[in-house]
């Protein structure tokens, strides 16, 4: 199983970029799949999720009403849409996937996910 994220880039600040992870393989069905981002010296951070049950979805409060997680199954394809950037979501954006239901629960905590793709730069000017 692979996940390729891509997208991502420089942007002034307020406005927009998307990034997206495609995941590949095995035959791999997520039952969560997130976006973490992570800054230097610091933790990586939970930013939205997605699970398959009820296609709920979750974000940190820090980018609520600002970023759309949204999933294609038919691409097997997870994006995040980001409007209204700051220079403060300036970070490394890592897509994470897992396959089991029982300890979705913990979907902002990165222990909890199996597979990672390698991350792509968002740069957020002011």
């Amino acid at each position: 199983v692979q996940l390729q994220a891509s997208g991502g880039g420089l942007v002034q600040a307020g406005g927009s970029l998307s990034v997206s992870c495609e995941v590949s393989g095995r035959t791999f069905s997520p039952y969560v799949m997130a976006w973490f981002r992570q800054t230097p010296g610091k933790e990586r951070e939970f930013v939205a999720a997605w699970k398959r049950a009820g296609r709920n979805t979750y974000y940190a409060d820090s980018v609520k009403g600002r970023f759309t997680i949204s999933r294609d199954n038919a691409k097997n394809t997870v994006y995040l849409q980001m409007n209204s950037l700051k220079p403060e979501d300036t970070a490394v954006y890592y897509c994470a996937a897992d396959a089991r239901p029982d300890t979705a629960a913990y979907y902002y905590q990165p222990r909890f996910y199996t597979y990672w793709g390698q991350g792509t730069q968002v740069t957020v000017s002011s």
